[in-house]
């Protein structure tokens, strides 16, 4: 491939007064743009022929990688595979088209779409109704916390703003609770990775508001010991909020609201198949217990005696308060919502019960087939990811950063690294429930070769990658100072 078109910026590219389009005639009368709002010079914009910024741009997306091209085992994401009839769906100008602001009797499917959602979430979970206005899983976080907030405070218990948050959690957790105006109080794990109970116990009092848990934990561990937390933090007066972004083992298996949990947040982004990365799209729906959907944000949608569907914005009292129960405009993001609800419905009853086992049917596959080159820092049975501290053999001085970027060398994302902090060099696998066995069975090969290289040819893995068009960066400078801009320098004919 040349080079010179695929590996170079833009910019590089440019020479002076090559054209690759021109603008129509303007049809519009002329209008004078106020000096104040003009350039002094003109923009350093670069200039090429129509061919080359073609070729240029399509060179440069065959570098997007995603589980429609390759295996993603990127854990505490659950980046699976979304159907390509999700994308049908979303894409039916008979939802394209709505607007948020047109009358209910105009998009009764849409709302119908919502209403059921949120009924199947109910299902899904074992609590008792939900919301969708919240538009990502920190978001949903937030107003989990705000309803917990806002329920101890109905009752007057303003002294309750503490919360629990396991030394496992997601870096999230304590931000929420932070934005909350919450204070965070941290319970450490014991060394089989799972929530120490006596450690738990001294710092429960009348001050607590509640306990965050992920369940399975960051370590794809399962807590076993939920109903004795639960009673003890429901038993001070608090309440459990259940963090849903590693919900995706659990359909089939179990229901956070049967275990306990009061409040809790989902990932539709991650367990329900919606495409994410970048930055978005997401959704993170919240579900609470009876005596709690008071708390949760307008507008929701209700279904009437008639069987259409209406748009509720007042609370209970019949009062609008938009400071007190609204977390966003209108429902949340609709086109992810129309995919986690179609997702649904491809499954159905059945099949969806075998989305948790067979996920984790697939992580503690592949954990017993590298544990004999990787460390395996807690041994036993995982749920749908686990955590690898590295390579086994630590005289070679090859890192998890190391194996990642080898990794890409064989057309793999790489998993998460350095994560949960618990261990130094973490490395997070999560398969999901979608991939074969024959993909999984080319991925233990690839990391068992890796393995062996860094025995045999260590500095062949430490220079890793060696087929991407940009190798090793300086994380830590790039991450500091970014260079977002470029300069163009006019030199010999060139820029």
């Amino acid at each position: 491939m040349n080079n010179k078109l695929y590996g170079n910026l833009i910019f590089e590219l440019s020479h002076p007064g090559t054209c690759g389009y021109s603008l129509p005639n303007n049809r519009f009368p002329h209008h004078e743009v106020p000096a104040e709002m003009r350039r002094a010079n003109d923009a350093e914009l670069p200039e090429c022929d129509e061919m080359t910024v073609v070729r240029h741009y399509t060179n440069h997306s065959a570098n997007n990688f995603g589980v429609n091209n390759g295996f993603y085992p990127l854990g505490s994401c659950t980046m699976k595979y979304n159907p390509v009839i999700n994308e049908e769906v979303a894409m039916m100008p008979q939802f394209q088209n709505l607007h948020p602001l047109q009358p209910d009797y105009t998009c009764q499917g849409a709302l119908e779409v919502y209403y059921n959602l949120q009924k199947a979430l109910c299902e899904l979970t074992g609590l008792a109704e939900f919301t969708i206005n919240p538009c990502a899983g920190a978001h949903g976080e937030l107003t989990g916390l705000m309803a917990i907030r806002s329920y101890h405070q109905a009752r007057g218990d303003h002294k309750r703003v503490k919360v629990i948050v396991p030394d496992s959690a997601h870096g999230t957790n304590p931000a929420s609770a932070a934005v909350c105006g919450l204070e965070i109080v941290e319970v450490k794990s014991t060394a089989n990775g799972l929530v120490d109970v006596e450690d738990l116990k001294p710092l429960l009092g009348d001050d607590i508001a509640a306990m965050m848990m992920t369940n399975p934990n960051t370590l794809g561990l399962f807590e076993k010991e939920i109903p004795e937390i639960a009673e003890l933090v429901h038993a001070c007066g608090g309440l459990m909020y259940y963090d849903g972004a590693n919900l995706n083992p659990m359909l089939g298996a179990s229901r956070p609201g049967d275990m306990g949990f009061d409040v809790m947040h989902i990932n539709l982004h991650k367990t329900f198949s919606t495409p994410h990365g970048g930055g978005g799209p997401g959704s993170g729906p919240v579900g609470v217990r009876a005596d709690m959907v008071q708390f949760l944000p307008k507008p929701t949608v209700k279904k009437l005696d008639d069987g259409s569907f209406t748009l509720v914005n007042d609370l209970q009292d019949g009062t609008y308060d938009v400071t007190r129960n609204h977390i966003g405009a209108f429902l949340g993001n609709f086109a992810v919502i129309l995919r986690a609800y179609t997702y649904i419905l491809t499954l159905g009853r059945e099949n969806i019960k075998m989305v948790g086992p067979l996920a984790t049917l697939n992580a503690n596959y592949i954990k017993e087939s590298l544990k004999d080159v990787y460390e395996l820092p807690i041994p036993g049975v995982c749920k749908h990811e686990f955590v690898f501290d590295g390579l086994k053999d630590k005289s070679t001085d090859v890192t998890t950063m190391d194996v990642a970027k080898r990794l890409l060398d064989y057309g793999y994302h790489a998993p998460t690294i350095y994560f949960p902090l618990l261990f130094h060099q973490s490395l997070m696998i999560e398969p999901t429930e979608n991939e074969s066995k024959q993909t999984i069975d080319g991925f233990i090969e690839v990391m068992r070769k890796i393995a062996d290289e860094a025995k045999n040819t260590p500095e062949l893995v430490k220079t890793a990658p060696h087929n991407a068009p940009i190798t090793r960066v300086d994380d830590v400078l790039a991450a500091m100072h970014p260079i977002t801009t470029y300069r163009m320098i006019v030199n010999d004919d060139k820029q």
